[in-house]
């Protein structure tokens, strides 16, 4: 059994979490609209007023943090606590990728279409080793009609961005293996685990028909994946909403472990400290950001300081 010790509960929806290397933790606010910093005694600053609604982070080569922005996809009713539910906004056009100055606060929009597209809720998001960044699209729904997520690859720059798998239903996590040369990426309403090789850099192997990878797991029951990380041996650490806490999938055998986490919407974990071994993970139902000693180091991510 794992032990979970609160670091704070006062954050709004937290999401995307970056362990730094003064024991610090960025985190985005989903429903407080922000980028905010939480000090290792649980003290909390907003490092950026971002708007729409920020929903994953990442350091880039740059030092400065990217992050995807559903752009206000959905909205928090009175009761979206009690009752576990989002509401939807009655107009949404699409979100958007930005980049944030740490030092200055500063805010820029990197991309806010693809190929004259709009992004349908982008979600998450991971550094590769040459710069450039993966990033899902979570899709967007009105009640009654979807729009389809998707899987795209972008340059830091603003220079260049793709749309490499359309037709989605809901792309949430997405991660490297440790050598770079496979993407996995998890999809929540699917409740199922993806993996692609890479062909070369941002380029992956073509699908097939509707097969956009391997499969590697479907979970049972009501088991939404949300945002992941790796583990140094590869393994997927991904956060499972409903039943609340991290589900670790071995990619060589599909098994699966379940660590539970005191939060019915668990929706990311990230690794930090000397050794790699100490997880962050935020629990958004109730405003928590949680810190454990995980059995083994986390991944290292591109761009990370320990």
């Amino acid at each position: 059994m794992i032990e979970m010790e609160l670091v704070t509960d006062k954050l709004l929806f937290p999401e995307g979490p970056i362990a730094l290397a003064d024991g610090s933790v960025l985190v985005v606010e989903i429903a407080r609209q922000t980028l905010t910093r939480v000090r290792p005694d649980g003290n909390i600053e907003i490092v950026a007023q971002l708007g729409g609604g920020p929903n994953g982070a990442a350091l880039g080569p740059d030092g400065k943090v990217y992050v995807v922005n559903n752009g206000g996809a959905f909205t928090f009713p009175e009761r979206w606590q009690e009752e576990g539910k989002l509401g939807i906004p009655a107009d949404y056009q699409g979100g958007y990728v930005q980049r944030i100055d740490l030092a200055t606060g500063a805010v820029e929009k990197l991309y806010d279409n693809c190929d004259g597209l709009p992004l349908n809720a982008p979600n998450d998001i991971v550094f590769d080793a040459h710069g450039g960044f993966w990033f899902t699209c979570f899709g967007w729904t009105d009640g009654e009609n979807r729009r389809l997520g998707g899987i795209y690859y972008a340059k830091a720059d603003g220079s260049q961005i793709t749309r490499w798998r359309h037709e989605q239903i809901s792309p949430n996590g997405i991660g490297l293996s440790p050598d770079g040369n496979t993407l996995y990426w998890v999809d929540s309403i699917l409740q199922r685990c993806w993996s692609v090789k890479l062909a070369a850099p941002g380029v992956p192997e073509p699908g097939t028909g509707h097969e956009a990878g391997h499969v590697l797991v479907n979970l049972p029951g009501m088991q939404w994946f949300d945002s992941l990380a790796l583990d140094a041996h590869g393994k997927i650490c991904a956060a499972t909403l409903f039943n609340g806490g991290i589900t670790v999938i071995d990619p060589a055998d599909g098994s699966v472990v379940h660590v539970p986490v005191p939060d019915p919407i668990t929706t990311n974990i990230c690794f930090g400290g000397a050794d790699m071994r100490t997880a962050f993970i935020t629990g958004s139902a109730t405003g928590k950001l949680f810190r454990c000693r995980w059995p083994v180091p986390g991944l290292k991510l591109e761009y990370q300081e320990i």
